[in-house]
């Protein structure tokens, strides 16, 4: 693998001279200020500028900067928001400390592909199903701050699809290889007129992994599409198939961490554990501005997913199957003689979910991985997740702009449990309707400078699991989290539009804070515990050093610092009030270096640094801090007119840091095992790629 990486150094460097006595040329990317994108996720549009909340856009150029494998060092550069990645398929997202006491996967966080939801009646969100090649920016608002999209405490992440440029046609391969055998082939196509957009993608992406048992392949298809039924109406489509197998090595303990972070847990391993399945996605937009004054946005959207998982301790075999539909309806006119922006809608989703659990036999038949014995138990369970809202927008003065809102959610959980030779039993609860209002202003000090702030309210289901009781019946007493925030915030740019700056100071109180308590390897149990206070000040700034024809050099510094706490917090006999919450950084900064030539080269290195966490609600043991140094290199050309070539090569964790890439807080060790906390980062790792494009 080196060689092959020194090889393709050599490549580059010689394309590089070669092109660069050449005269042709490359056009550089539009440097339009950040203050002045418009939001395309939020219902009704805005700039970043005038937003009056934390929102922060991830550019195409931005979601480039990696291996094109996975998000992680991308959301990682986002102030306030924390992505942990155990595996590739492994994964956890935080923000601003929201969702860092789950498990093994993210939620308490909203999640969209364009107008379609990626979380599922429960509110988990899996993200790393969609492929980073047809992804054209990520918005994220951090909060509860986006009251039209429900059951957010932590915020919403919405990822925008790619399209093909207009009155163009391309075809696309390309293909990326590196270390601990990755290997990622992507064929991608697309067309575009005046009246229709279509894009199609194909991506095979395949990891050995830096540990044992941590073999990954997933293929998908993207297609996205668009069509203009009028000149004021238009009708927009996506289906995303994934096929996904992942072995999984698990968490291990800090003396294997230490010494031998290769090695997976050893049921794991023994067990051969993985998951594995199918999905589709399929989703169906329509938008008509019926008058300056009324328009509408509507969209149908179903997910179905066959799932199997051989685990150490059982065999789950699941399906689940997700209908729903989001309306708004937008009105835009002088009220009392303020110039207002009103939408109107609702988000539905009805979720069928079933699955069976049997008995592993890997521990009677060595060597063979995980075998399939006895049924154990089956459940069907029906989610149902309605979401109203109202979202109002005015400009009460020349410089002074109002954002308020109110949303009204319902959820319910049905379920049908059948336990092997016992007596099926069925159950229900409704969480009740629980309103989020929020207000917000933005007031325009000078000319592109804003101060903000806002108050708002936002909530958080418990998933099934954490609702069910040992005994299998959900336990009507659980309450979802409340959290209300207060923010203040600066938005700004200098110097002619060459520095741009962000700073922001926030403050969440949580109630009713949900804590799983784990009860055996493989159950938790949801109760709730207290509450939590979440404090922080994140910044960004953007400067462009250099800005002519022929080069572009800009830089960047964003960060995060928190106090996040419980401030109430009983489990069992122990007060942990005062604590910090494990699985939060304190601290969290992120510096990088942007250069962009007219001759098609292109590099950034990023520098990142994450401080201690602590792993158990005692604080009694606490990470150590680390550090992350990024390099990429990409150089472009035209071989011929419809011809463009490119290659790239890149470096990840050059310093070749020892760290946990994801903690498990609160692990336990059962029997005489030690409590196994940590799922340790990859090492110093390579990666370089060729692609071709022809384009009409």
């Amino acid at each position: 693998m080196k060689l092959l990486l020194r090889n393709c150094f050599y490549i580059f460097l010689l394309l590089f001279i070669l092109h660069s006595f050449s005269g042709n040329s490359q056009t550089l990317l539009d440097t339009t200020a950040l203050s002045e994108v418009i939001l395309k996720g939020s219902p009704i549009r805005a700039t970043i500028q005038q937003s009056a909340s934390a929102i922060s856009v991830i550019t195409t150029a931005q979601i480039n900067q990696n291996d094109g494998v996975i998000l992680t060092s991308v959301l990682n550069k986002v102030p306030g928001v924390f992505m942990q990645q155990g595996n590739l398929n492994t994964n956890r997202i935080t923000i601003r400390g929201i969702g860092a006491r789950s498990q093994f996967s993210t939620n308490r966080i909203k999640a969209y592909y364009e107008s379609i939801p990626l979380s599922n009646g429960e509110g988990d969100t899996v993200l790393e199903d969609i492929d980073m090649e047809s992804l054209s920016t990520i918005e994220i608002t951090k909060g509860p701050n986006s009251t039209s999209f429900g059951a957010g405490l932590g915020g919403v992440i919405h990822l925008m699809a790619k399209s093909t440029p207009e009155n163009t046609s391309f075809g696309k391969a390309a293909t990326t290889f590196g270390s601990f055998g990755l290997l990622k082939t992507n064929l991608s196509a697309g067309f575009s007129t005046e009246k229709s957009n279509i894009y199609l993608g194909y991506t095979n992406l395949s990891v050995d992994g830096f540990r044992e048992n941590s073999q990954f392949n997933r293929q998908s298809i993207n297609l996205t599409g668009k069509h203009q039924l009028t000149e004021k109406s238009s009708l927009s489509f996506f289906g995303i198939a994934t096929r996904l197998k992942a072995f999984i090595p698990s968490s291990i303990n800090q003396t294997d961490f230490e010494n031998n972070p290769e090695v997976a847990a050893s049921n794991w391993k023994a067990a051969q554990g993985y998951e594995s399945y199918d999905k589709v996605q399929l989703g169906l937009g329509y938008k008509n501005q019926f008058s300056e004054q009324w328009s509408i946005e509507s969209s149908v959207f179903s997910t179905l997913i066959d799932a199997y998982e051989p685990r150490p301790f059982n065999i789950l075999d699941d399906q689940s199957e997700t209908f729903g539909f989001r309306f708004q309806l937008n009105y835009n006119q002088t009220l009392f003689s303020f110039p207002t922006k009103i939408c109107l809608g609702t988000e539905v989703l009805y979720e069928d979910y079933s699955f069976a659990l049997f008995a592993n036999l890997y521990q009677s038949q060595p060597n063979q991985g995980s075998i399939s014995g006895s049924l154990l138990a089956e459940n069907e369970q029906r989610r149902t997740y309605q979401n109203y809202f109202l979202q109002l927008e005015t400009k009460l003065y020349t410089k002074l702009f109002l954002e308020s809102g109110i949303a009204l959610n319902h959820t319910v959980y049905k379920q049908t449990n059948e336990v092997a030779n016992q007596t099926a039993f069925s159950n229900s609860y409704a969480f009740g309707s629980i309103f989020s209002p929020r207000i917000g202003i933005s007031y325009e000090v000078t000319p592109n400078k804003n101060i903000y702030t806002s108050v708002s309210k936002g909530f958080s289901i418990p998933s099934v699991a954490e609702s069910l009781t040992p005994n299998g019946l959900i336990n009507t007493e659980l309450q979802p989290e409340i959290g209300i925030n207060y923010e203040v915030g600066f938005k700004g740019n200098f110097w002619r539009k060459k520095l741009y700056s962000e700073l922001n100071f926030y403050t969440t109180e949580v109630s009713n804070l949900l804590v799983a308590r784990r009860v055996a390897e493989d159950q938790f149990i949801g109760i709730n515990a207290g509450k939590s206070l979440h404090r922080g000040m994140e910044w960004l700034f953007q400067l462009k050093l250099i800005e002519q024809k022929a080069i572009q050099l800009q830089t960047f510094f964003s960060g995060t610092y928190t106090e996040i706490r419980f401030k109430e917090f009983l489990e069992l006999d122990s007060d942990y009030s005062g604590n910090l919450l494990p699985a939060v950084p304190r601290t969290q900064w992120n510096f990088g270096v942007d250069l962009q030539t007219k001759i098609g080269l292109t590099t950034s290195i990023s520098y990142g640094k994450v401080g201690q966490m602590a792993l158990n609600d005692a604080n009694t043991l606490f990470t150590d801090s680390y550090d992350l140094l990024d390099a990429k290199a990409i150089y472009t050309f035209k071989i011929h007119e419809p011809l463009t070539f490119q290659c790239q090569t890149g470096v990840q964790n050059i310093l070749n840091e020892a760290f946990a890439a994801s903690v498990l807080p609160n692990a336990v060790g059962f029997g005489s095992n030690a409590p196994r906390y940590f799922y340790p980062g990859n090492p110093i790792n390579f990666y370089g790629g060729f692609s071709l494009v022809y384009q009409l």
